[in-house]
């Protein structure tokens, strides 16, 4: 765990990308309060784009997580921020937290 403005999680999930027209497969590799980032991904949305992704956490269901491309780690991967603060990130975040802690 990193110590910034938002506790990350290095995690290893499975993960779908949807982003305008395009959809992809990739590994969610760290999740905070405030943002996410995914590694090894089959597609690679401009900086500024909306996405949503579907995390595949067992035994849970998957869930979803929509936000902001706000840079690329590399040519397979890259960071997302949330729009809006919501409760709800908040819970997943210390439930994945728990997982992988």
């Amino acid at each position: 765990m990193d110590q910034r403005r938002s506790p990350r999680f290095h995690t290893k999930f499975d993960a779908l990308v949807s982003a305008t027209s395009q959809e992809g497969a990739g590994v969610l590799a760290e999740i905070a309060y405030a943002g996410a980032k995914l590694t090894g991904a089959s597609i690679q949305p401009p900086i500024g784009s909306r996405v949503k992704l579907y995390i595949f956490v067992q035994p849970v269901s998957p869930f979803e997580l929509e936000g902001v491309v706000v840079r690329h780690i590399d040519e397979n991967g890259f960071a997302i921020t949330y729009e809006l603060f919501d409760p709800e990130i908040r819970k997943l975040v210390d439930d994945v937290s728990a997982l992988v802690g």
